[in-house]
């Protein structure tokens, strides 16, 4: 049982209700959309951002996303290509998701889970998901 100031503990709570109720499925789709883009060849970085985001949405809480202090050009152009083509509709998607779950105290939680995947979603490249510290 979580006691009071366990972080981890609720963390982890939440992530199992995440993964059964919505994290699975996110994962899934991601994860899909990452094949497709390494069977493309062309699109090999936006199928690695895919298989990166679909890890972070198995398991969002305890972990954020930092910006890449190494990124160029490369990742802003990959950026608005992909913003072009998916991200913008991913994030449409997130955002709506998140809206309908916070009606609901039970799904605020996961609201906020959806909202914290807007930001990757949007501009996955140039993005590194990394632990929350405690």
């Amino acid at each position: 049982m979580p006691r009071c100031g366990d972080n981890g503990g609720m963390r982890a709570l939440l992530n199992v209700i995440w993964l059964v109720l919505s994290g699975f499925w996110l994962a899934l789709g991601y994860a899909i959309a990452g094949i497709i883009c390494f069977v493309l060849i062309i699109t090999i970085p936006f199928g690695i951002a895919s298989f990166r985001i679909a890890n972070y949405a198995l398991w969002p809480f305890g972990r954020t996303i930092t910006d890449r202090t190494d990124a160029g050009a490369a990742s802003v152009l990959g950026n608005i290509i992909w913003i072009v083509v998916a991200g913008f509709w991913l994030a449409l998607i997130h955002v709506v998701t998140g809206v309908l779950l916070c009606l609901t105290i039970i799904g605020i939680p996961l609201g906020i889970g959806n909202f914290k995947l807007i930001p990757v979603s949007l501009l996955p490249l140039g993005r590194r998901i990394v632990p929350v510290p405690d």
